[in-house]
């Protein structure tokens, strides 16, 4: 992707960032997105729609409702709050402040998705849903479709990291395709992998029985959506990379109508009484959804984004991506100012683990993508001993019983 712009995809400023090689940290296949100008903290380098992108199978069979194109959560926030708490009624304050738009929703006459707009219904038309349309054949378990739904959702239960629908978009998309090329050439962008490292991703994706659960989806992805042009990832080693690229480069995405509630109220001007009164109602309110529901908050999916997935690896990023907008639009926040010329890095990993210890960190960046990190604050800590956080934790708890139990009483 070489002096790949974001005005090739109408994105964002073509004068932000550039991609180019070779890789300053993760990642052996030379990408990497650097700044074109000085940019400063806080500030948005890019918006990236995804080439394509799908809701996780589970979390729509959960009746987690969101757009089927750009994965807008379709409830309100206090429909949202309800489900949740497993309560038919939770009256939010400030209701004003939940931005869904249900005069706006529209549905496939045919098969009945439902989409947050006429612009995305449009859009789901013109590039997959002539094809992945099942029409008057949505409830029917024998449609090749629904066969292939069914056996990914008994192959890959929660917490969901990929779908099986994201490879079905990308095959309908090239099928509805006039420039089929043109797509089959997006597509091989992404970044690739050996056979030999496909499968420890795939095996990371399925678990042990992952050949045979690849074969057993094989040959139902091809009666529910063979095309000739594409007739390679209908083979075992195409199937095979096909679903290393999905693993590999899958960015997920989240959404909640209620998350969007919480962030205009915490934009409200309010007088201090009221704003301590809403602040102790939402947090109330969350600790009661966590004990229902636990961590599953949101409508989650999957995409491939051509930008981002350019971006490599740091333990301590310059940057980090996010859905403000309630929908698949991703942007790319800047975490510190960053210099023209600089990489533009985030980090594949969570908050929690990026705090843990060096050998921890590999140990995790090894075992899901493949890569040793030699990013400044790995180079830096070279040295320490090669232990886990848990061992790291072993040997500085060497307290006494009464400390401890002092300690304990904080949790």
């Amino acid at each position: 992707v070489a002096s790949l712009r974001c005005d090739e995809f109408g994105l964002c400023s073509a004068w932000l960032i550039s991609a180019q090689g070779p890789a300053a940290t993760g990642g052996s296949d030379g990408k990497g997105l650097f700044a074109t100008r000085d940019i400063r903290k806080g500030e948005t380098i890019f918006m990236e729609k995804p080439v394509v992108s799908s809701q996780f199978l589970w979390n729509a069979w959960y009746n987690y409702k969101a757009c089927d194109h750009c994965l807008r959560a379709l409830e309100t926030a206090e429909e949202n709050a309800q489900r949740l708490l497993g309560k038919s009624y939770q009256a939010l304050p400030h209701p004003e402040q939940c931005g869904i738009r249900k005069d706006l929703h529209q549905q496939c006459p045919q098969c009945q998705v439902t989409y947050c707009s006429a612009a995305c219904r449009q859009s789901a038309l013109e590039q997959y849903h002539q094809v992945l349309c099942l029409g008057p054949s949505r409830e029917d378990p024998m449609h090749p479709l629904n066969k292939l739904q069914e056996a990914w959702r008994n192959i890959h239960y929660p917490p969901e990291t990929s779908s099986i629908m994201l490879m079905a978009r990308m095959v309908a998309t090239v099928k509805q395709a006039k420039d089929k090329d043109w797509w089959i050439k997006l597509f091989s962008q992404f970044c690739s992998k050996t056979a030999n490292e496909e499968e420890e991703i795939i095996h990371k994706l399925l678990g042990d029985k992952f050949k045979g659960q690849l074969e057993l989806l094989r040959p139902l992805f091809a009666e529910a959506l063979y095309e000739e042009r594409l007739g390679r990832w209908f083979t075992p080693k195409g199937f095979q990379s096909l679903f290393a690229l999905v693993g590999t480069n899958g960015q997920g995405i989240g959404t909640s109508s209620l998350s969007q509630w919480v962030h205009g109220c915490d934009a409200l001007e309010l007088p201090l009484q009221e704003r301590k009164q809403l602040d102790a109602f939402i947090d109330q309110l969350y600790k009661d959804i966590e004990k229902e529901t636990g961590d599953f908050l949101n409508c989650e999916g999957s995409g491939l984004y051509v930008l981002q997935s350019c971006c490599n690896h740091s333990c301590i990023p310059n940057a980090e991506t996010s859905f403000p907008d309630n929908n698949f639009l991703l942007h790319l926040t800047a975490l510190e100012d960053i210099k023209a010329g600089e990489e533009i890095c985030i980090s594949y990993l969570e908050c929690c683990q990026r705090d843990r210890s060096r050998h921890s960190r590999h140990k995790i960046l090894r075992e899901n993508y493949l890569f040793t990190c030699s990013c400044p604050r790995c180079l830096a800590q070279a040295e320490d001993p090669d232990v886990t956080s848990e061992e790291d934790e072993e040997l500085e708890g060497e307290t006494d019983d009464a400390e401890l139990e002092d300690e304990m009483t904080d949790v």
